[in-house]
């Protein structure tokens, strides 16, 4: 029985920043499909599969990578509209980001994301990064089959 892996969601605007990612998951040798938005829109687009995506393969991505700065709906928004949609909020959410403001952190942590890395300047310190996030969260942070990864709080 082969298993198919789920796709990578990378969020970023920046040209910049989104070439390196890129690299960097290239380098981490993932066999991962990376499916890339733009914005925060197309993001949800992607994830509720409409627009440009409403005949994309079923099923959500391996982990979101999203960048807290978006234009049209921002990183945080995108965030919560994960965390509240049944479908969706399971998935784990790497806030991936330049920013270093305590308000972005806390309201990140409080809307329930899984990591909050700050984005390193130097090429090889973003490339480990990135590399050691993809191996995580792609390969090791796989449940097993067949468990439903639903984490309830109180009754359900």
């Amino acid at each position: 029985m082969t298993s198919m892996l789920k796709p990578i969601l990378l969020v970023e605007d920046n040209p910049k920043d989104l070439e390196l990612t890129l690299i960097a998951l290239a380098k981490s040798q993932l066999a991962n499909e990376v499916i890339v938005a733009r914005d925060g829109a197309e993001a949800l687009d992607y994830l509720h599969s409409r627009g440009e995506f409403t005949h994309r393969i079923a099923g959500n991505p391996a982990v979101i990578l999203l960048d807290l700065k978006l234009p049209k709906v921002d990183g945080i928004e995108v965030l919560q509209t994960v965390r509240s949609t049944q479908s969706l909020k399971s998935i784990p959410v790497v806030m991936l980001t330049s920013s270093r403001e305590e308000p972005d952190l806390l309201r990140s942590y409080e809307l329930g994301v899984n990591a909050y890395v700050v984005k390193p300047v130097a090429f090889r310190d973003f490339v480990e990064a990135i590399a050691d996030l993809g191996i995580f969260w792609a390969v090791l942070n796989e449940p097993p089959p067949g468990s439903a990864r639903v984490l309830r709080k109180g009754v359900s």
